[in-house]
């Protein structure tokens, strides 16, 4: 079982769970001591080689070693002093715990309940994670699942302080989120690169699980190792998302430690700790992160832009016919969009990509992963199958961030279907207006959320974004039938529309 660390938690789920199925697996205090200083007497002490009164020396007591002097002291102050507590040392003042309030609908917990609970009741729930401060802004990085459906946001610093803090932008695809607070944060922590993690070398994850249970606000540290690197998860029953290209490590994370930092032993961040392999709800060695570098980009995108400027080349891919020991090599180019990248570098369905980018593919998630971190813009070389050299394209943004928004009022915005829409969004629908963003009052008044296409109101069809704003404005009061696409399927609402 995939466990999300706080709450478990893309576009092209639905396709890629058919491809792949679901995942096949499992259930898925000490003490300080105080030390006497070296080469101090103590009075009476046994063993220090000086009579006690009262008695006198006998010659056959041994004489008492000598003690310790100073610079062995020293020598075993400085063994205490390693790269990992340097690391630490060098991170943690910029790890912050991060508590959320949310309201969610209220299900009855036993058959009594249900007696007594009304429909649609809603209860306050709390959430916990961790987070850290990555620039000078003194803005957070953390996990989108660690903040979703947030009604308020607490920050905690290392020294006690609890914060405010605002939700600059969130990603669900990428499972990552931004914060800012209005006053003074801790300063940045140091940060690194994930492309040249070694399997094997140090890692540390620094945190705070089970924080609600633990009063005292400083982070805590565990280490592993780098166990992988570029691994692909496929999500479990009750997960939605791929995760992709992700570090996985053998240090203990529990509960609580979403969002906070992965450093290696030179006290840089080099990945974002999100969830774990668990059969029994704790850690058993099974952790991944999202890779430093992908979480940058998508906070500047999400700083900049308040949305992730994927990179699109139109194309869209499937697994080639494995062999005898169920292995693929390659994956098989199923559709391409008409005016795409892919279709001016002449890609065709049926071609078989073997590499990209210098990468080996074995099966669709590898050219997805490639993708995930590409920005528009970006250069891409294919090799396919037959090809003496590679086709060469560059990234675009997705159609649907590039195409024009049309607004209906300040609570509806809608872009027209259009063949490159229809291929990145994977509908059935040919014409019709996308809705991209939807009030939370519009959703329960018209039934419709993002994502949906609108295809016909009444008796009249729905061909573009413009058409649906139009003929929205001239609804009179009463009722309506909204014809829809959700999920490849059709859908009606009937609904009845108040003066």
């Amino acid at each position: 079982m995939v466990m999300g660390l706080s709450r478990p938690r893309s576009q092209r789920r639905h396709r890629l769970a058919a491809l792949f199925g679901s995942a096949l697996l499992g259930g898925v205090l000490l003490g300080g001591c105080g030390d006497v200083e070296a080469g101090e007497p103590v009075e009476g002490g046994e063993g220090t080689g000086e009579p006690v009164a009262g008695e006198t020396a006998s010659p056959a007591t041994a004489p008492a070693e000598p003690a310790p002097g100073p610079g062995a002291s020293a020598s075993v102050e400085e063994s205490r002093r390693t790269a990992i507590t340097e690391a630490a040392a060098r991170v943690s003042p910029s790890v912050v715990s991060i508590h959320v309030l949310r309201t969610q609908i209220a299900h009855p917990r036993t058959p009594w309940e249900s007696f007594f609970l009304p429909w649609g009741a809603r209860r306050r729930a709390t959430g916990l994670g961790s987070g850290f401060v990555y620039d000078d802004r003194g803005r957070i990085l953390t996990n989108h699942h660690v903040v979703e459906g947030a009604d308020r946001i607490l920050v905690t610093l290392p020294d006690g302080r609890d914060l405010e803090a605002r939700l600059v932008g969130a990603d669900a695809v990428t499972d990552l989120a931004v914060l800012e607070v209005e006053e003074e944060p801790p300063p940045p922590a140091p940060l690194g690169t994930a492309h040249d993690l070694t399997i094997g070398e140090w890692l540390l994850a620094i945190g705070n699980p089970f924080g609600n249970f633990i009063s005292n606000p400083e982070p805590t540290v565990t280490t592993g190792v780098v166990s992988a690197t570029g691994r692909h998860v496929v999500p479990g029953e009750d997960e939605r998302n791929f995760f992709l290209g992700m570090i996985q490590t053998d240090a203990s994370v529990n509960p609580g430690n979403s969002g906070g930092p992965l450093a290696n032993a030179a006290g840089e961040v080099v990945g974002l700790n999100t969830f774990i392999f668990t059969r029994g709800g704790g850690a058993e060695g099974l952790s991944f992160a999202i890779p430093i570098d992908r979480a940058l980009r998508i906070a500047g995108d999400l700083v900049e832009h308040g949305e992730v400027r994927r990179a699109w080349l139109g194309v869209d891919v499937a697994p080639v016919a494995a062999d005898a020991f169920g292995r693929t090599r390659g994956v098989r180019a199923t559709r391409v969009a008409s005016g795409s990248p892919a279709a001016r570098a002449g890609i065709e369905v049926g071609d078989r990509f073997v590499e990209t980018n210098g990468q080996r593919l074995a099966t669709p998630l590898d050219f997805e992963a490639i993708l995930l971190d590409l920005r528009a813009g970006d250069p891409v070389e294919v090799r396919v199958e037959g090809d003496d050299e590679p086709r060469r394209m560059v990234t675009e943004t997705l159609p649907s961030v590039a195409a024009e928004r049309i607004r209906v009022g300040e609570e509806l915005e809608l872009i027209t279907v259009t063949p490159q829409v229809q291929a990145e969004r994977e509908l059935r629908a040919e014409a019709g207006a996308l809705v991209v963003r939807i009030s939370s009052r519009l959703r329960q008044t018209l039934g419709l959320q993002e994502g949906d296409v609108l295809l016909q109101l009444n008796n009249e069809p729905i061909r573009s974004a413009e058409e649906a704003a139009a003929a929205l404005d001239q609804l009179p009061p009463g009722p309506v039938r909204i014809y829809f696409e959700r999920d490849r399927g059709i859908g009606v609402r009937d609904r009845i529309l108040r003066p």
